[in-house]
């Protein structure tokens, strides 16, 4: 058995209010006896153009007050920052987009990109694993791409006693990657999101959740941003979720801020495979070149 808290918080521009706002919820998981808190996509700073200059490096303040929070309490720390990088920003050509109902998330194009990265910290306060965001949010208007260098590589880290796929909010969309984290042994997909809200999105969300899991018959915790009231972007719907490997819904946070400590049972995993063992039936296997 493994607790794992789902921490659902409003994030805001300001790196340093959404420090101590996330180590308050860390404090509120460990207090609940959880051995994993999951944070949100972007806890450092709301989406927008500013995030070229408020991304920090991986031994920045924010990554390391998380660090510090860790090790205080003793438990693993997953959360999603913006990276510095050095990549130039892509100029597309064509006019910075919105997500219908959200802020302009889009750059000029001339600004270095950042990383859309989750960070796996250890209860020792160590840095486990970096995930840099494959998939990036070039939908619904919006041109993530512009101010983000997507990432390349799935990763799958040890911690709490499981291993832990990442995943990144518009990744959720993309089966083969929870299916690459599932044939790397992932025990738990951990989804941490920043959901746009507007017409069928929330629908998207607990939908795909759901899909995730039952294909890979493997525990899925989605943690998202819930919504802040003095955001117009449209960004953070909340509905956090655990999702068992059949599908079944353990644990729904709806659209407040909330930290909830749920329970994740290794056996139930071996009683869903033995029962329904898809992924041993596969007969398609990617095209190697």
């Amino acid at each position: 058995m493994t607790r794992i808290a789902l921490c659902q918080i409003p994030v805001s521009t300001d790196p340093s209010a959404n420090l101590d706002q996330v180590r308050r919820s860390i404090e509120r998981a460990a207090a609940d006896g959880a051995e994993l808190a999951i944070l949100p996509e972007a806890s450092l700073t709301r989406y927008g153009r500013r995030i070229t200059e408020l991304a920090e490096p991986l031994d920045g303040p924010f990554v390391t007050g998380l660090a510090e929070s860790a090790r205080a309490h003793g438990l693993a720390v997953i959360a999603g920052v913006f990276e510095s990088g050095a990549d130039p920003g892509a100029d597309s050509g064509t006019e910075p987009g919105t997500e219908p109902g959200a802020g302009p998330i889009a750059g000029d194009g001339r600004a270095p990109r950042v990383r859309n990265t989750a960070v796996a910290i250890g209860p020792d306060g160590e840095l486990k694993a970096a995930y840099r965001k494959i998939h990036l949010f070039d939908s619904f208007g919006a041109r993530e791409s512009e101010l983000v260098e997507p990432g390349d590589e799935p990763v799958v880290v040890e911690l709490a006693g499981l291993r832990v796929g990442l995943v990144t909010c518009y990744d959720l969309r993309f089966p083969e990657l929870t299916r690459a984290l599932a044939d790397l042994g992932a025990d738990l997909f951990a989804v941490i999101a920043a959901w746009g809200s507007g017409p069928m999105k929330e629908e998207h969300w607990t939908t795909l959740v759901r899909a995730r899991a039952i294909e890979n018959t493997t525990w899925t915790a989605a943690v998202g941003q819930a919504p802040n009231p003095e955001a117009a972007d449209g960004f953070g719907i909340g509905r956090s979720l655990l999702v068992d490997p059949m599908g079944v819904v353990r644990a729904d946070l709806g659209p407040t801020p909330a930290v909830q400590t749920c329970v994740l049972d290794p056996q139930v995993t071996i009683v869903t495979r033995n029962a329904l063992p898809c992924l041993e039936h596969r007969r398609l296997s990617p095209k190697r070149s």
